[in-house]
């Protein structure tokens, strides 16, 4: 794209922030409405990957031609492919970004083959890409968590303060990850690890930037928040049979509140996996950058 193109769709993206903040800054309540729509604008940017993903499964579960050359699961999994190709092309996502991605990638997929040999879940449908009862493109969809917690840092200019020893969190996820599988056999820890989370996350506080003000939350909220995304986003997930559990059988259903759980303790992991790409940033380090 040329000069002549962009300078003059610069300055129109100018005039109409001007505005914006200039009717934002006539009251209180126009000024929260405001910062409230950047706030969402902003985390729909983050969920970027994850967004698209969804958006294709739902798409090609409502409109896949039966007589397609390939299966749809099959598609999914080039389909993922291709997002994150143009995203990384676009400079939309970093490199490191895509490194967490690919930790979660792995860590997805080992569950999945676990999970769906002991029948939690299944794959209703047929494809070539996949490694046992398990395609390809379940993987990228816990890479779509990975991806947000990595981008959301950076969209928001995100910064902690109390944050808990890493060694902590190291020893937590490894434990809720464990538990995961060993449930199937020895008794389900879940409760004593949702007390072992709120012990260690308690004191724990996040900052972010939406507007022109920095803000904060409990870590503990934020990570509630987060998951209840997740679980709202795995009901339209499984209404496009991306996977279905077995009482969806028959028809699909709500996915059972229950889940929720695992998708908190779940996302315990999926911070520690991140932490270990991207540290978390102190606010003090951050205030200071900005004086």
């Amino acid at each position: 794209m040329n000069d002549k193109t962009t300078l003059p769709l610069e300055a129109l993206g100018r005039r109409l922030m001007a505005r914006a903040e200039g009717w934002a800054d006539k009251g209180r309540w126009r000024g929260y409405a405001y910062e409230f729509l950047w706030f969402g604008l902003k985390q729909a940017w983050a969920c970027l990957f994850g967004g698209a993903l969804l958006a294709l499964i739902v798409g090609t579960y409502l409109f896949w031609p039966q007589t397609s050359a390939i299966s749809r699961y099959d598609f999914l999994v080039i389909g993922a492919l291709g997002i994150q190709g143009v995203m990384l092309a676009f400079k939309l996502e970093s490199w490191d970004e895509a490194k967490t991605i690919f930790l979660f990638h792995i860590a997805g997929t080992v569950m999945e083959l676990f999970k769906t040999y002991h029948g939690s879940w299944i794959y209703p449908e047929d494809s070539f890409l996949r490694i046992g009862a398990v395609p390809l493109f379940s993987g990228f969809m816990y890479a779509a968590v990975g991806s947000y917690i990595a981008r959301v840092q950076r969209v928001f200019h995100i910064g902690v303060k109390h944050y808990p020893p890493m060694w902590q969190t190291y020893l937590l996820a490894a434990a809720i990850y464990v538990n995961f599988f060993a449930h199937h056999w020895l008794p389900d820890i879940r409760v004593v690890l949702f007390i072992a989370t709120a012990l260690i996350f308690v004191r724990g506080w996040f900052w972010f930037k939406t507007d022109r003000r920095r803000r904060s939350m409990p870590l503990l909220l934020g990570y509630f928040l987060v998951a209840l995304f997740i679980w709202i986003a795995e009901n339209l997930a499984t209404f496009g049979r991306a996977w279905t559990y077995p009482d969806q059988a028959a028809g699909w259903q709500m996915v059972s509140f229950s889940k929720f759980g695992s998708w908190f303790l779940l996302m315990i992991v999926s911070v520690v996996l991140v932490s270990l790409v991207h540290k978390p940033v102190p606010e003090d380090t951050i205030r200071a950058s900005e004086d």
